[in-house]
């Protein structure tokens, strides 16, 4: 009889907790083991840019602090303790021996900011993400992909490397109510409640520029899609898991697929 493959979350719980450093509450725990995998996983994909792009994280409890990358590491060298708890600001709120990019964390820090519902953002810089957003038209509606994404995608004009608090309210005001940004010329950005919830979404709009690059690149027409066609994939996407919990699967199983155990997050 075969084993059932863990849903929610990627480890079990009690094996998490037997790491988890002394004083440091159990739910800030488990939010940095849970975002040092997403790492591992986007650098595994060849979602990562040296050491630039962050992938930051709420964590829970009252204050407003915030999980980020510590500057001058690849993703691949991520771990649950070397990621950094920093405020809006940008500012490490605990002793730490690497430093933040702050120009980096000034989208992330707007949206988190403007957003409660915001807990996971990730921007990147991605060959086919970057295409896509050097093309006037944006992300055309005629591939598979694009289809779940309908209705979810805002836009922001390219104004120079965002290193200046001054772009944050036209940040904010471009994204709305949107969980998917792209921003023109310059890359990607999904903002969403949970890692998993994140994970799901980059990896369809990923997929979305991929193909197009690759389609548009054909000679001959592309089909565009029908209106009922998007109106039909972007609705109750988690339909098509009988237990409703389609976004933590499928982020454990790109944990599982990249080999990374809960050893090489806690070191």
């Amino acid at each position: 009889m075969s084993m059932p493959l863990p849903v929610n979350p990627p480890f079990a719980a009690d094996a998490v907790e037997s790491h988890r450093p002394a004083g440091m509450p159990a739910a800030e725990w488990q939010a940095r083991v849970a975002l040092a995998a997403c790492y591992r996983v986007f650098h595994a994909r060849g979602w990562s840019e040296e050491i630039f792009n962050h992938i930051t994280l709420r964590v829970p409890g009252p204050e407003h602090s915030y999980l980020i990358n510590p500057f001058g590491l690849h993703y691949g060298e991520v771990t649950a303790k070397n990621l950094v708890r920093v405020g809006l600001d940008g500012k490490p709120l605990h002793d730490t021996a690497w430093g933040v990019n702050r120009a980096g964390f000034v989208i992330h820090s707007a949206i988190h900011a403007a957003r409660p519902d915001a807990h996971c953002i990730v921007h990147t810089h991605d060959s086919f993400g970057l295409a896509v957003a050097c093309k006037a038209g944006g992300l055309a509606m005629d591939n598979f992909y694009t289809a779940f994404l309908d209705g979810r995608i805002a836009y922001h004009d390219f104004e120079g490397v965002t290193t200046s608090t001054d772009e944050q309210p036209r940040l904010v005001a471009s994204l709305g109510d949107k969980p998917v940004l792209i921003l023109r010329n310059h890359g990607l950005l999904v903002a969403e409640a949970s890692v998993p919830a994140m994970f799901y979404w980059y990896y369809v709009l990923q997929r979305a520029c991929h193909v197009q690059a690759l389609a548009h690149a054909m000679p001959g027409p592309t089909l565009a899609l029908t209106p009922e066609a998007r109106t039909q994939s972007s609705q109750n996407v988690q339909d098509s898991d009988p237990q409703g919990d389609l976004y933590p699967k499928v982020f454990n199983a790109a944990v599982r697929r990249a080999g990374i155990t809960l050893d090489s997050l806690v070191g």
